[in-house]
């Protein structure tokens, strides 16, 4: 169930706020004169959410290439460009 509070509970109830979006891992929506205004949430929802759309768009990406090549590769072949990559940024953070 969405949480709902006026935007003054900021001000007056900040512990209050900062408390359920930690617990709960969910937004506080804020109104202003009854309408939405903004949401609060916590660092970690906020970085999981960003995670979670970035991945969402790369995987977007993925199937739009899909659909415009006929290249495709195997698992193997996959596993081995991941090691690759990964390699490569260790190296790179390294220097």
């Amino acid at each position: 169930m969405k949480t709902i509070r006026p935007v003054s509970d900021l001000r007056n109830h900040f512990a209050d706020i900062s408390r359920t979006v930690h617990e709960t891992a969910q937004p506080v929506f804020l109104t202003k004169n009854g309408y939405g205004d903004m949401v609060v949430l916590s660092m970690e929802a906020f970085e999981s959410m960003q995670f979670d759309s970035e991945v969402f768009c790369q995987l977007r990406e993925a199937e739009k290439e899909a659909r415009l090549t006929q290249t495709r590769y195997s698992s193997k072949e996959v596993l081995q460009a991941m090691k690759e990559a990964i390699q490569g940024r260790e190296d790179r953070e390294n220097v």
